[in-house]
């Protein structure tokens, strides 16, 4: 398999899709490793296997509808496997593997069939105090954009998954590209507080447009720095709540065509009416409530 990402939106051609089947009993609340689930847990509101089972079909059937190839992990008996975005991620033509919290670590031996369709001299595999999830890595064309945590109490945060050693190894591996590391607020269990990943605040969309949430970053700066490359015109302000429905984490099939949640009427209506978009809308709710959305249940493999 020739991997190639350059972006988040070139024609898609092959993508690994998370695994809804047996995902176990719903977690304690020590058990938690987002402040998303946190909620939902501390709520009564965690989602059930059959609820996420058709949500990931309905998913996987707009995938094929546009002849994109869909491999699934392996099933890891009672396991969350939803999320295939954090194992690991591609930067043009390269898999890195990600060093994932210990919480999730057994993930990545349901990949092994995905990984062996890959060469081995393409796969980086990053030194073991390297973190990083693919949440937080945006591939745009010159840019990557990386979400991270500089505060010296990354260690005391569940929801803090890169570093910023793994940034410079990054820069090393890609030194042609501009590696942009932006700051996100973090809150392992208020989820109106803190950003899980980069994904959840800012997404790029189209050829030129994103999807961006203020409030995420530490430094203002940094929010900045995305509008002045964007252009304030071409992006699409969430609010605090919707941030929490996970409005920024929709999926992109191509430049004209993206996946998104039925549930967010006026952003779909934004996609469709001022920047005419393809919307294909699916239910996503009840996925939502685990911390992740679309772009998290997914591995791009082959863009165009």
């Amino acid at each position: 398999m020739k991997l190639n990402i350059k972006n988040e939106t070139g024609r898609l051609r092959s993508v690994v899709l998370g695994q809804p089947n047996s995902m176990g009993g719903i977690p304690t609340l020590e058990e938690s490793y987002d402040a998303k689930s946190y909620h939902s847990i501390e709520n009564n509101i965690y989602p059930k296997e059959e609820d996420i089972i058709n949500e990931m079909n309905a998913f996987e059937a707009v995938l094929k509808k546009y002849d994109v190839e869909v491999l699934r992990p392996d099933i890891i008996q009672d396991y969350n496997q939803v999320f295939a975005r954090d194992v690991a991620f591609v930067i043009d033509d390269k898999m890195i593997i990600s060093n994932v919290i210990a919480d999730r670590a057994d993930e990545q031996e349901a990949y092994k069939s995905v990984f062996e369709k890959v060469a081995w001299r393409t796969i980086i595999n990053l030194p073991e105090t390297a973190h990083i999830e693919g949440g937080d890595v945006i591939v745009w064309n010159d840019f990557i954009f990386i979400g991270t945590c500089f505060s010296e109490d990354y260690r005391n945060y569940k929801t803090a998954r890169t570093n910023e050693y793994a940034i410079e190894i990054l820069k090393e591996y890609f030194p042609k590209k501009r590696i942009i590391d932006l700051e996100l607020k973090k809150n392992d269990r208020i989820p109106y507080e803190g950003i899980l990943h980069l994904d959840c605040t800012f997404n790029p969309i189209g050829k030129d447009k994103c999807i961006i949430y203020k409030e995420g970053f530490v430094d203002e700066s940094d929010y900045n720095l995305i509008i002045d490359i964007f252009g304030e015109e071409n992006c699409f302000h969430v609010t605090a709540e919707e941030m929490f429905e996970m409005y920024p984490n929709i999926f992109s099939i191509s430049p004209e065509i993206v996946v998104s949640d039925k549930a967010f009427t006026r952003m779909n209506d934004h996609l469709r009416n001022e920047w005419g978009m393809t919307v294909e809308e699916i239910p996503y709710r009840e996925i939502s409530k685990m911390g992740g959305l679309l772009r998290c249940s997914t591995m791009p493999l082959i863009r165009e």
